[in-house]
């Protein structure tokens, strides 16, 4: 028998939620069971496909793997918190352009690895889009429509005219 619930503090999506969690709940669960935010996807549970990813402080993170604790008092950027007040954030606009998605399990965890990249990279190549990505899994094989979109993200991004690359 382990500790009991332990105060947490989340920041998601710029709003601040406290919750009493079991230490071994992860971020995945917290948002997704206690918070009733869905969009990172339960697939691989250890870390190997990305469909649950987030942002914590600016960097993605594979939110299966992370515990809620560990994300006490940081920022925490979901795919809901991309597109706020209803507007396609750029990379989900490219998405859809693109047809980067087809069943669509793994497309949320896709779009925020994305942002998360281009933030970091705003004028990638395919080849850095390409390592970029690649902790993220798509069993559908859409990958050359998100690598697409990235690159067309990165140019809307910079204020670049919006439409197909």
């Amino acid at each position: 028998m382990g500790p009991g619930e332990t105060p947490v503090t989340l920041r998601i999506n710029g709003k601040t939620h406290r919750l009493n969690l079991e230490p071994r709940v992860t971020l995945l669960d917290a948002c997704r069971n206690h918070l009733d935010i869905t969009g990172a996807k339960r697939v691989c549970d250890r870390a190997t496909c990305g469909a649950c990813t987030m942002i914590v402080d600016g960097k993605p993170v594979y939110s299966c793997t992370v515990l809620a604790i560990e994300a006490d008092g940081r920022s925490v950027t979901t795919i809901e918190g991309l597109a706020p007040e209803g507007r396609l954030h750029p990379v989900m606009a490219a998405f859809v352009d693109h047809d980067a998605q087809q069943c669509g399990f793994c497309t949320p965890g896709f779009v925020v690895a994305c942002k998360a990249f281009l933030d970091k990279h705003p004028n990638p190549t395919m080849k850095d889009v390409e390592r970029g990505l690649g902790g993220n899994l798509c069993r559908c094989g859409t990958y050359v429509g998100v690598r697409q979109a990235v690159l067309e993200a990165a140019k809307t991004m910079k204020g670049g005219a919006h439409g197909k690359v």
